[in-house]
């Protein structure tokens, strides 16, 4: 993976920057997972449950049933449900499926959360037009790792 760890000190602050991955730099495995962070660090769940039902963002409910949100409203059947998502699937598991799903299932309709090219035609917004400069991921390394981390969360 092409994937640098940077352990210089940030300016006489002490703390350790972490370089993280770029969606063209990803390596997936033979089923599509994605071994290692992002963004090098942690994810935080309760930033990740944010991420979830954010209708501008994840808005993993829109096609996800997950009862742990049920006072969220509006939740899909396009998707599986979510419930108990963290015993079926390791976390590479995850983080392969949230960051490109078609990795692992080639007919998803589940959108590509961490992918910059590649596309048939790539939108530009909400306008009708192409694409005219480069397309930012939907979510940021970070915001995976924080839907993987919530993800985790979903056990008996």
């Amino acid at each position: 993976m092409k994937r640098t760890i940077l352990a210089a000190a940030i300016a006489g602050m002490g703390t350790i920057a972490v370089a993280q991955t770029a969606p063209n730099e990803i390596t997936f495995g033979e089923y599509g997972q994605i071994e290692t962070s992002l963004s090098g660090l942690v994810g935080d769940p309760a930033a990740g449950l944010e991420i979830m039902v954010n209708r501008g963002k994840g808005n993993c409910i829109a096609c996800h049933q997950v009862t742990a949100l049920e006072e969220y409203p509006f939740h899909g059947e396009v998707g599986p449900s979510l419930d108990f998502v963290g015993e079926r699937w390791e976390e590479a598991d995850l983080r392969g499926i949230v960051a490109n799903a078609k990795m692992t299932f080639p007919e998803s309709v589940m959108p590509s959360f961490y992918k910059t090219e590649g596309f048939v035609r790539a939108g530009d917004g909400y306008t009708g037009r192409a694409a005219e400069s480069e397309i930012e991921p939907i979510l940021t390394a970070q915001e995976i790792e924080d839907v993987v981390a919530y993800l985790m969360t979903l056990k008996e």
